[in-house]
């Protein structure tokens, strides 16, 4: 229970939150589940005193209540929020949770389908329109390890002789990626009904049923409608697509440089969270090659 003294100063927080900074009622209620869970042993007679030693104690009695290092982080960032209102309120001179660091949260590992699994689910029967389209959509993600927002923004003129794909990803640099047989077999049975979706002119290489380039929602949801039909047991997004080309491709190539020019990686640790993976084969890979990694005879 928090102190009498305390208490007051936390009314007048969340009611900022809630007039002021216009949060919804759930995160409001959030932000007070966070902060009275944290201030619950706090023995202090004023705010003014609160300091960081308060702060480190707070998240170590969270890790004896079995709090896990997302859990932890959470309430370490409740309680930097609170500490500014304090701030701004001339309440404190200075943040004490800001020379708090937030625990270290393990990074997750891409989830991604095996390669049983990819065939599984692009091995789709072309019994309409949208199914051609559908299939030629995931082949061709799968391919060339496509973000959602790349594929969705492709336009016919990005189809180089349709062996090359000319993508445009993040900070509007370009990159050339070569299409796999499959998916350009795919891209071409595509071709040949997209004039039944396009209007005279349209650029976009993929359409909805509304003669529109078809939407970002659009292709998750029949990701997710095809995952059901194939009888994928794990969900599907396409995002999962470009997971599981990077994955395959790595375990096959152990060519890290290769797939971050393949992913249109800027910094090689983004691409460098796939190494988990298959890290056994990796560092075999590396004894094996490198000539300060190799045992002397």
């Amino acid at each position: 229970m928090l102190s009498p003294s305390l208490q007051p100063w936390l009314d007048k927080y969340l009611a900022y939150l809630k007039y002021e900074k216009n949060l919804a009622v759930k995160s409001i209620d959030s932000y007070q589940r966070q902060l009275n869970s944290a201030f619950s042993d706090l023995q202090l007679d004023s705010w003014v005193s609160f300091n960081s030693q308060d702060v480190r104690q707070i998240l170590n009695q969270g890790r004896k209540k079995g709090l896990n290092p997302r859990s932890l982080a959470l309430r370490l960032s409740s309680i930097r929020g609170f500490c500014d209102f304090l701030i701004k309120e001339n309440m404190l001179i200075q943040n004490p949770a800001s020379s708090v660091s937030a625990p270290k949260q393990g990074k997750p590992l891409p989830k991604q389908l095996n390669v049983d699994e990819m065939h599984q689910l692009l091995d789709i029967g072309a019994d309409d329109i949208l199914a051609v389209r559908d299939k030629a959509m995931m082949e061709l993600m799968y391919s060339c390890g496509l973000r959602l927002a790349e594929l969705v923004s492709l336009n016919l003129k990005s189809l180089e002789d349709q062996n090359q794909l000319r993508v445009t990803g993040k900070g509007n640099k370009e990159r050339l990626l070569p299409i796999g047989k499959i998916a350009k077999q795919a891209v071409s049975n595509w071709l040949k009904v997209r004039p039944e979706f396009a209007k005279p002119s349209e650029p976009a290489l993929f359409l909805s049923k509304q003669k529109n380039r078809i939407s970002s929602r659009q292709v998750a949801k029949r990701m997710k409608l095809w995952a059901t039909t194939q009888n994928i047991e794990q969900s599907v997004n396409p995002h999962k697509l470009r997971h599981s080309f990077a994955t395959h491709i790595l375990e096959s190539s152990s060519d890290l440089r290769g797939v971050q020019e393949l992913l249109g990686h800027a910094n090689l640790a983004t691409t460098q969270v796939y190494t988990h993976l298959n890290f056994q084969h990796l560092a075999s890979v590396y004894d094996n090659a490198h000539p300060r990694a190799k045992k002397l005879k």
